[in-house]
């Protein structure tokens, strides 16, 4: 909704408080503290053209503290879940997870309960079911931890959607999954395995929406051919309660693209882990993130960017939100750049936003490059409250404190949310900031001063 415009002493100046304007304004270059991804990388490290060959970067912040996370190179992956032992929460991938909340699905109980994705198909899309022997899922990048290889077991198969080579698709595949609890229930756990595979030159935009109440454990796996463009969107829009562990792969072919973009909104416990490898040079891979965490929530988002061969790029961008008591994300973003990997170009920046008081953001980047021929790599990490300068550009327009307050979350998140790219999901995701906001308490506890 737009307001009035506000005319200034000058009569040849016009001031606009209308929210969209304001926060293309406030987040344009050189305005503000969070005045998008810098050029050379701030509160974090980077490097670019001759690197030294075995380079070792570790970085991390918090609000509370940070800390750094094991050398990416010693990760160990299997399908047997007994390989991984069961965790403790003193493991280093495991040690911000709330264990007694993960721990219904860390038991592994099998169940009979199986993902019922409701699909919407454009033409030119197959969606099919595989048992377990099948030879597509025995070639899946394996589990990373505990949880994932669980899953993989106790799915029985897996849901696969082909989208075929030169296909270009005009509206995306939306699979939709509806947790079907009630409050109170004693949920069996679902187990689920999804694959999308994408052939050759095609190009398609894959949205995944999570909502109602469950305890769901969920593998996606994803296979792009060589030249194919793909965005996956994945959704978690949990009523209160659920709880949600998951790994998502995605193997990128040669001269191939790959967008995720993870929103993470509902839920009490949601804990994924994405993971990019290339299978050929030339592959790009953008990953985005838009988390809000309200009380007492967890969200963790955990990413491997392993890149192994020459040429590729990714770009990793995840911003997130929090209020009320005990709210907890934690974010984690690892990139390994392998011997083999000249030319790589990679950037992963991860921004929380602290709304209140007793919420929680931890958040720990990691690179570690093992080639000096690249071009460049980068990370970086900032966790703070509202800026008081770009409160005061807001007020200084005639704004009141709690309407540009409003704005900043609004403008803070507003170059992850176009990255969707589908006009009604971004109106959704921002209507459920919204909606978090009006709950927000004492917006104006610290007035600002317009002098």
């Amino acid at each position: 909704m737009s307001a009035p415009q506000n005319t200034g002493t000058d009569d040849q100046t016009t001031l606009t408080t209308d929210s969209a304007a304001l926060a293309s304004e406030l987040f344009a270059p050189g305005v503000g503290a969070q005045a998008g991804p810098p050029t050379t990388p701030a509160a974090g490290t980077g490097t670019s053209g001759q690197a030294t060959p075995g380079a070792h970067s570790h970085g991390g912040s918090a609000a509370n503290g940070g800390a750094p996370t094991g050398t990416p190179a010693e990760r160990f992956t299997s399908t047997d879940p007994d390989a991984f032992g069961a965790p403790t929460g003193r493991e280093e991938e495991w040690r911000f997870t709330p264990m007694r909340r993960m721990r219904t699905l860390l038991d592994g109980a099998p169940s009979d309960v199986h993902p019922q994705w409701t699909a919407d198909l454009p033409d030119g899309v197959e969606l099919t079911s595989v048992d377990a022997d099948e030879p597509l899922l025995k070639g899946l990048p394996e589990p990373v931890d505990r949880l994932a290889a669980l899953t993989r077991q106790r799915a029985g198969g897996a849901a696969v959607v082909r989208i075929a080579k030169e296909t270009v698709l005009d509206r995306p595949v939306t699979l939709s999954l509806v947790g079907a609890g009630s409050p109170g229930d004693d949920m069996d756990v679902v187990w689920g395995q999804l694959v999308v595979e994408v052939g050759q030159n095609a190009a398609a935009t894959v949205v995944l929406d999570h909502t109602g109440l469950a305890r769901y454990s969920g593998g996606v796996a994803v296979l792009l051919g060589d030249g194919a463009q793909l965005t996956v969107i994945s959704v978690q829009d949990w009523a209160p309660g659920a709880v949600h562990g998951g790994q998502y792969d995605a193997v990128v072919g040669r001269d191939a693209t790959f967008k995720q973009v993870v929103v993470t909104l509902g839920g009490d416990l949601v804990r994924l882990v994405s993971n990019v490898q290339y299978a050929g040079p030339g592959g790009q891979a953008d990953l985005f993130g838009v988390y809000f965490a309200d009380e007492s929530q967890h969200q963790e988002h955990r990413l491997w960017v392993d890149h192994g061969t020459p040429n590729c790029r990714s770009n990793v961008v995840y911003k997130g939100a929090l209020q009320g008591d005990k709210a907890h994300t934690v974010w984690i973003g690892d990139v390994r750049i392998r011997p083999a990997a000249t030319g790589t170009d990679t950037y992963e920046l991860n921004r929380n936003l602290v709304l209140t008081d007793g919420a929680r953001a931890d958040s720990v980047p990691n690179l570690e490059i093992e080639t000096g021929e690249i071009v460049g790599a980068g990370h970086a990490s900032a966790t703070g409250r509202f800026d008081d300068e770009q409160l005061f550009y807001l007020c200084s327009r005639g704004i009141d404190a709690e309407t540009a307050r409003r704005l900043v979350v609004r403008g803070f998140f507003a170059d992850v949310v176009q990255h969707l790219g589908l006009p009604e999901l971004q109106d959704r995701l921002m209507r459920t900031i919204e909606a978090r906001l009006g709950a927000l308490p004492e917006l104006d506890e610290q007035p600002v001063e317009v002098a």
